[in-house]
Order: C-alpha cells, then sequence, then structure tokens
C-alpha cells in the first residue's frame, strides 16, 4: 500500500506552536506525510536501512515494543515510521510515550508533538488503546539508549516491567520491534551510572545514567549528549510476530509471576532476534527470510 501524497505544509505555522503534551488529538496527518517524504530523502538514503517483517503489523490496537539506541537520536524510530507508513498508512504509526522533559525541548516539541508524541504514562497509553491506536515504548528508557558500546547487541530493560502490565491493563498484544546498527551513530564509552549516583542526578533528573560519550561534533561529552551528527553505519530492523498473552486485565497485571514470565518471553525473543541481526549485518547479509 503507498500512502496518499501529502498536502504542502507551511512549517512557520508549526514553528512556535506549544502542545498539550496529554493530548491525542494533536497528531497532524499533513504534517506525518510531510515528514515522512522528508525522512526518505535524508535518513533512509544515508542509512540505506532493510527493514523486515513489515507485514507482521496487526491492524488494530497494539504496543510496539523497541530496543532503545542512539542516546537522544533514535534514527531507528524514524526508519520505523517510513517502512510502516508506506507499507499500511498512518493507523501503523505510533503514538510514542516520551519523557516529559524529552518532548518539551523547544524545536524538538514542535517536531514529535504533530508526529504523535504524548507524555509517557499507562493511563495516556490505555486512551491510546481505546481509540483503536497504537503505541510505542521502549521499556529500557536511559538504561538501554545509553548503554555503552560494548552492549551495542544486548536489549536492556533493566528489570523493568511496566511495558507488560500495560499490554494486559489494555489487552493488546505485544509487535517487538528489535533494530541493530543505530548505537553505532557515536561511541558510549561507559553509562556513568556511577556519576549519576554520585552527582545525585538520578534523583534530580529521573535517569539513572551520565554517559560519557564521543560524537561528532561534541567530541568527548559528560551527560547526555545533544543531538549529534550520526556516523554511517548501516541500520537493521525486523517487526517480530505479534504477542498475544493468555491473560489480560488488572487481575493478570497484578499477579507479579505472570508479568515476570511475559517479560521473559518477550525480552527472550528481542534478544535472540538483535543477535541474528547483529550477525546478518556484520556479514553483510540481507534479512531475506526473516521478512
Amino acid at each position: 500500500m503507498t500512502a496518499e501524497p501529502h498536502s504542502r505544509i507551511n512549517l512557520l505555522d508549526y514553528l512556535f506552536r506549544l502542545y498539550d503534551i496529554d493530548r491525542l488529538d494533536n497528531r497532524d496527518e499533513a504534517f506525518i506525510a510531510w515528514t515522512i517524504d522528508l525522512l526518505e530523502k535524508t535518513l533512509w538514503r544515508y542509512f540505506q536501512p532493510v527493514v523486515a517483517g513489515i507485514e507482521r503489523i496487526p491492524a488494530g490496537a497494539a504496543l510496539y515494543v523497541g530496543n532503545h539506541s542512539g542516546a537522544l537520536l533514535t534514527p531507528d524510530s524514524f526508519l520505523f515510521g517510513v517502512a510502516a507508513y508506506r507499507a499500511h498508512g498512518v493507523s501503523a504509526i505510533p503514538y510514542g510515550l516520551g519523557h516529559e522533559w524529552g518532548i518539551r525541548l523547544p524545536l524538538i516539541h514542535q517536531f514529535v508533538m504533530p508526529i504523535g508524541a504524548i507524555r509517557a504514562g499507562h493511563e495516556n497509553a490505555l486512551r491510546i488503546f481505546a481509540a483503536g491506536h497504537k503505541a510505542l515504548v521502549y521499556p529500557g528508557g536511559d538504561l538501554d539508549s545509553m548503554r555503552p558500546y560494548r552492549d551495542r547487541n544486548r536489549v536492556v530493560f533493566g528489570g523493568r516491567r511496566g511495558y507488560i502490565r500495560l499490554a494486559l491493563r489494555g489487552g493488546v498484544p505485544i509487535v517487538p520491534l528489535v533494530s541493530c546498527g543505530s548505537h553505532e551513530t557515536l561511541l558510549i564509552l561507559d553509562d556513568g551510572r556511577w556519576l549519576a549516583r554520585a552527582l545525585g542526578i538520578d534523583r534530580l533528573f529521573r535517569t539513572k545514567v551520565w554517559p560519557i560519550t564521543l560524537s561528532l561534533p561534541w567530541g568527548l561529552t559528560i551527560g547526555p549528549p545533544p543531538p549529534h551528527f550520526p556516523l554511517p553505519t548501516r541500520i537493521y530492523v525486523e517487526v517480530l510476530e505479534p504477542i498475544c498473552f493468555e491473560r489480560r486485565g488488572e487481575e493478570a497485571a497484578a499477579d507479579e509471576e505472570y508479568v515476570a514470565a511475559c517479560d521473559r518471553q518477550v525480552h527472550g525473543a528481542m534478544s535472540e532476534a538483535l543477535q541474528a541481526l547483529a550477525a546478518r549485518r556484520a556479514s553483510g547479509s540481507d534479512l531475506r527470510g526473516l521478512g
């Protein structure tokens, strides 16, 4: 399926807008279409991504669960959005559950809100599901997106299982998104957990990491690096088979053993897929046979 051509937009109309970060109706289909065209001409050409399994995206409400890479720059998220939009239209584009301080940053705010960013929280996600839409979460958050380079081919959730409770409460399937390569757009020498604790940053900013990184054009930085110029790297993305749980609802979400078992199922499937993607990427092969 090819999406309809986008209508023209005036970027000045969006430049100074301030959005309510809890509203669903911020999403602007004309802006999404314009953004998809822009991303195809820039990020897609730059990274030459390989995307598989796009046909596995189910209709209706679902929770995309991804591994998080590239610090504050997450090109795999946008590359997946391009492929999903071109295959299924705007219905496959998820609302992104984002950290409040991140989606309030000037310019980033004006860009991500009309695409579908919304403040992270179960109540907002449940409203998304109730409206028949999809949401995207990265359970590992700061731990995953700023993990050291040596762990670039690991899925780091840090024991966080709120995403499972969310899917169970909403009664929606989980659609795992696994990407490989985007954590090589910069070099994270250390995630700086010790530094975050020593400086009290874990309490002040609700982040457990304060990474030490090398990136362009900033060089050596301490703390979350500003949006950087990505090093050229090929990115592989795979949409895995949706995972539907036998139980659902508040009772299932309150059962710690069941939540832990569901988390092991999802985390295990994603970890296995990431290792396979890393091996294929290292050999320079494509994803035929996976999609």
